[in-house]
């Protein structure tokens, strides 16, 4: 029979590093870089810059991402129905510098289109998922967002990706 597991709400040991520490040794994890985009009803688009996309399940198709608990689009993020997350390619560096600035129309220049619920997807993106958005998890100074992927595309291209606190690209070890 198999047993379930409990989740603990506190840490049982303080660490023994601190948060500078911490987030050294994670920038050592290259990841891909995400711009994930929504509308609100009203037509407000909104759209942040994330590293911390991943797959979820094939069997139904879902993703995360997270997003700081207190950060100025987690209002726009968690009222909305629908959201695009934006696989940037190699040459998008400055659009996802954009997408992380505190600037008030990060949209103001960027071209894009609209999915079929009036999402934004970028134009130039290497793959996009539009999500119903799903669920959604408090943790630690972050909520975790799980969406089931609805649509999705892609094009064969360099990725952009971050890795040591700057952007960087691929290439190729071994033939694919």
């Amino acid at each position: 029979m198999p047993q379930s597991t409990q989740h603990a709400t506190q840490s049982i040991n303080e660490p023994v590093f601190d948060t500078r520490h911490f987030r050294q040794a994670l920038a050592q994890f290259a990841t891909g870089v995400t711009v994930i985009t929504t509308r609100s009803a009203t037509g407000e688009m909104t759209g942040l810059t994330a590293t911390s996309f991943n797959s979820v399940s094939l069997q139904p198709p879902l993703v995360l991402w997270s997003l700081g608990s207190n950060g100025s689009t987690l209002p726009a993020f968690t009222d909305s129905t629908h959201y695009v997350i934006n696989v940037l390619a190699a040459d998008q560096a400055a659009l996802a510098t954009r997408f992380a600035s505190r600037i008030p129309n990060r949209f103001e220049g960027v071209d894009f289109d609209l999915s079929e619920t009036g999402q934004p997807i970028l134009r130039g993106a290497i793959a996009w998922f539009e999500c119903t958005n799903r669920s959604r998890y408090p943790e630690g100074d972050h909520v975790i967002f799980v969406g089931e992927v609805a649509h999705c595309a892609f094009s064969p291209k360099p990725p952009l990706l971050f890795h040591g606190g700057a952007f960087v690209s691929t290439t190729p070890i071994l033939p694919a």
